[in-house]
């Protein structure tokens, strides 16, 4: 093909006053073939926009024209500006030595900004703050370095976590918490652990054998070439320094001995629970139940297949709704029926639900500052303690509560009960039967998956359920970071749609 079967540009041609294009941004082609002829199917006058990548702006550009009125990031910076107390995070700098670090409002505009979008790694926020828009404008085009951004996290962890209490009373004097009905549930929630670096108790106790006898030797190996630690060891070293496959492995089996005696002291914990209630159940006494405890816990052996981790020890292995095993927390939620607002957030290491109900009441109780009206659970917190728990709260705080005494699939009825007049020598179980069978019931626990479980969604596919943070204090506060963010973007939303 030759110059002449390329396309040739003539000057722009004047149009019509009601063209679809700015005349000016216009030129039109013309597709000419090898014997000269234009070709009528090629794009004949066909107009485009003037492209000029290497255009130079003669103007600075500004960021703020660039992000459309009601972002996200317009609400964060307005929230971190004018109505969180930031006295907890200014109160830390107290040196007046040393480099000025970063603002934090700052930091704290692209934390709360990347904590509700998704955007959480330290490494992504850095890189978020180069390319996106929104990062860009919320660090009036600052730069904060990855490290930098990790260690503001991990100084005013503490503080962070207190925004989903900052959070959640913007969300009640917006109006938007009544507190009539609330639904409790559980979630699992990631772990920043990998079962490939998990090991069962039976592997640890015969690993643990290897090893001490592989740093055995290699104590002997090292005891013989005393004489020649100049020039192993080379200039300036002391020559009493650890090799370092025997550092390495000294490391292991720390961490072994570590993860063993956290295992084995799990197992005396659960049985001195056990042999204990067992005692009270027999009428024993004080000392007898004390001493059936302590002998239950000296005679404990975990199970050859419990397990630890090294990356997280405090994370459990649990099952999480798609059927496969991974390590993970359990992040419980009370929330609001009116705007799907979590009133109360707790994080823990174990898979079932049925020991959180008593703690998620008190927990509500102390961050809303009320009582709610009704409250519904499915059956994972039903259990004969838990609806005694109940009665003395339904009798103290006048409120109701709507527990599923037995495991149904998602859409399924609520089953039949016994109609009439309830028997006096009715269970607590049979009695919360008869009441989700009421129409009230019917009606409460109908909406209970309707509010809680769409919160866990939202913050799964927006937010990303799983955590960063390792360590079960720092994965609890990291925990409700997210669910004030999730209440951050409920309060942006609100406060959108009341503008319009």
């Amino acid at each position: 093909m030759d110059a002449a079967s390329f396309p040739k540009l003539s000057a722009p041609v004047p149009q019509p006053e009601d063209g679809l294009f700015d005349e000016a941004l216009v030129e039109r082609v013309e597709l000419v073939v090898d014997d000269g002829r234009v070709d009528a199917n090629g794009g004949v006058n066909k107009r485009f926009r003037a492209f000029e990548p290497d255009a130079v702006m003669l103007v600075p550009p500004s960021l703020d024209e660039w992000l459309p009125e009601g972002h996200l990031a317009r609400f964060i910076a307005e929230l971190v500006d004018t109505e969180l107390d930031l006295t907890r995070f200014y109160k830390s700098y107290a040196k007046a030595k040393g480099q000025p670090p970063y603002d934090p409002r700052l930091m704290l505009r692209i934390v709360f900004y990347g904590y509700c979008v998704g955007v959480r790694s330290s490494r992504e926020v850095e890189r978020a703050c180069t390319d996106v828009v929104a990062f860009r404008w919320l660090a009036a085009q600052q730069g904060p370095d990855f490290r930098s951004i990790a260690r503001f996290r991990e100084r005013h962890l503490a503080a962070l976590a207190n925004v989903f209490l900052q959070a959640l009373e913007l969300c009640q004097a917006a109006g938007m918490v009544s507190l009539g009905r609330v639904a409790l549930d559980g979630t699992k929630v990631r772990a920043n652990a990998s079962r490939h670096k998990a090991m069962s108790y039976a592997r640890l106790t015969a690993k643990q054998k290897v090893l001490a006898e592989e740093i055995s030797a290699l104590m002997e190996e090292a005891k013989t070439v005393d004489a020649d630690e100049d020039a192993r060891f080379g200039p300036g070293k002391r020559g009493d320094e650890l090799p370092a496959e025997l550092a390495n492995r000294e490391r292991r089996a720390a961490a072994m001995a570590t993860a063993r005696a956290s295992l084995e002291k799990e197992a005396a914990a659960k049985a001195r629970q056990l042999a204990e209630e067992k005692a009270r159940k027999r009428g024993d006494d004080d000392d007898d139940i004390t001493a059936a405890g302590n002998k239950a816990a000296a005679e404990a052996e975990p199970k050859p297949t419990a397990q630890r981790n090294f990356t997280d020890p405090d994370a459990r292995i649990m099952k999480t709704a798609d059927g496969s095993y991974h390590y993970c927390y359990t992040g419980q939620a009370v929330v609001d029926a009116d705007h799907q607002v979590i009133v109360a957030t707790l994080l823990n290491n174990v898979a079932v639900d049925i020991q959180q109900l008593a703690p998620m009441i008190q927990r509500t109780m102390d961050t809303a500052g009320a009582m709610p009206k009704n409250w519904s659970a499915d059956a994972g917190y039903c259990s004969a303690a838990n609806l005694e728990h109940v009665k003395d709260v339904e009798a103290e705080h006048a409120t109701e509560f709507f527990i599923s005494t037995r495991r149904m699939k998602h859409a399924t009825p609520v089953p039949e009960s016994p109609r009439g007049r309830i028997p006096a020598n009715a269970t607590l179980t049979g009695r919360m039967a008869r009441r989700l069978k009421t129409k009230k019931g019917k009606r409460i626990y109908g909406r209970r998956k309707a509010i809680v479980e769409p919160v866990f969604g939202q913050i799964h596919t927006r937010q990303g359920k799983h955590l960063l943070l390792r360590g079960m204090e720092k994965a609890a506060r990291e925990w409700e970071l997210l669910a004030g963010c999730h209440n951050l973007l409920k309060l942006h939303t609100y406060r959108t749609s009341q503008a319009i």
